[in-house]
């Protein structure tokens, strides 16, 4: 039961991926058919953060009354809707109503999945399933890119990937028996787990500086996939069905990435593992920084961002138990996803009016600054939480 209730968890991670890099690469086709400007992603953008900020917060709560498989599937199923429901947009507006659900879904379960990884499964496993993650989040694009290559326009993208999900819902509530006597003999074994306000969990020392790490991360990865394409195609004139292909180079790299952390993580521990993650997603930045004619060094820094970000997000997630206590960590995940989608709500838009007012061209210097914030908090994490290690030895 061990295994195949993992196996379902790998297959719930791809469901996470798949819609999470469609709009980026479908966006430069996208606005000019709906009328719009190319900054208006931002506002998808932050109606889908919005949602997730919301769900997240209420995880807790959700995950403890229905439990993880359920919450898990009914999420996707969310999702999966909200995708048809862009697939048949044919109007800004509409694309804007379809985000709430589609942001709704993704914050619930994003949060019970991670939570429930990092109590029960090894550092190593994290980062695979996050890999799977990466898995869908680099085949969107490609299904997006078949589709305005062969004529079939982003409508039938969307669709195509609101099938995928669809199918990938059915499964997980087939499976839900599974979570359910798995959800049972835990209930016996493990320490009841605290309900924390966000008053309180902001008060637990680290955890501000935690949200402040997930903030630059995921704001960091936000921004990098949705404005690849168009930074590819504006400032490096190449073609809007290449750009979007290129784009998933990024998520390539994250997913690549996390699949060798996998065979490292354990020995590295978390905290290396973020170290290591954020100078090597610096690197890639200036390789796209670098003023040369040669389109090869934006698209391998491109790869080399993804791979630096790819062990962030997972040793993240699993080191909160040991960071903050079991009994508090699905309190605190919900509230470090909830910081996470505030960066994603406001920082993509924030560079869309950038590069709309001021210069696409300063995509990278954008991204650098994030990774500067997110190495700066990580590091005062460490500190502090060591120094709340030594007080309580000494207690």
């Amino acid at each position: 039961m061990y295994a195949l209730l993992l196996a379902i968890i790998y297959v719930a991670f791809i469901s996470l991926g798949l819609p999470d890099s469609l709009l980026g690469s479908a966006w430069p086709v996208m606005y000019g058919e709906l009328g719009v400007t190319l900054s208006s992603a931002g506002v998808i953008t932050m109606i889908i953060s919005g949602g997730t900020i919301v769900s997240s917060l209420l995880s807790d709560r959700l995950t403890r009354k229905f439990g993880a498989g359920l919450v898990t599937a009914v999420s996707v199923l969310m999702t999966a809707v909200a995708l048809f429901g862009f697939s048949v947009s044919n109007a800004f507006w509409m694309l804007c109503l379809w985000a709430v659900p589609y942001g709704l879904g993704a914050g619930a379960v994003d949060a019970a999945l991670n939570n429930y990884v990092a109590l029960h499964y090894a550092s190593r496993h994290m980062s695979w399933l996050h890999c799977f993650w990466g898995v869908g989040a680099a085949v969107s694009p490609y299904i997006m890119s078949y589709c305005l290559t062969g004529g079939l326009g982003w409508h039938n993208g969307y669709r195509i990937v609101s099938l995928v999900q669809i199918v990938l819902a059915a499964f997980l509530f087939v499976s839900l028996p599974l979570w359910r006597r798995k959800r049972a003999q835990q209930a016996q074994a493990e320490k009841p787990a605290r309900t924390l306000s966000l008053r309180q969990a902001v008060r637990v020392k680290g955890v501000p500086l935690v949200m402040a790490t997930f903030f630059g991360y995921c704001a960091l990865e936000q921004t990098a996939g949705l404005w690849a394409s168009s930074y590819l195609v504006q400032l490096r004139g190449i073609s809007e069905e290449t750009a979007a292909s290129f784009a998933s180079l990024f998520f390539l790299g994250i997913t690549f990435g996390r699949f060798l952390c996998g065979f490292v993580a354990d020995r590295l521990g978390d905290r290396r593992m973020i170290r290591i993650g954020i100078l090597t997603a610096m690197a890639g930045i200036l390789l796209v920084t670098l003023p040369v004619s040669n389109d090869a060094f934006a698209l391998a820094g491109l790869i080399v961002i993804g791979l630096g970000c790819a062990p962030i997000y997972p040793s993240i997630i699993h080191a909160t138990p040991a960071n903050f206590g079991e009994e508090n960590s699905q309190a605190i995940i919900g509230i470090q996803m909830a910081s996470a989608y505030v960066g994603t709500t406001f920082m993509p838009p924030l560079f869309g009016l950038i590069a709309a007012h001021i210069h696409i061209g300063l995509y990278p210097v954008y991204l650098l600054a994030l990774a500067a914030l997110m190495l700066c908090m990580s590091e005062r994490l460490n500190r502090t939480v060591a120094k709340e290690r030594a007080a309580d030895s000494a207690a």
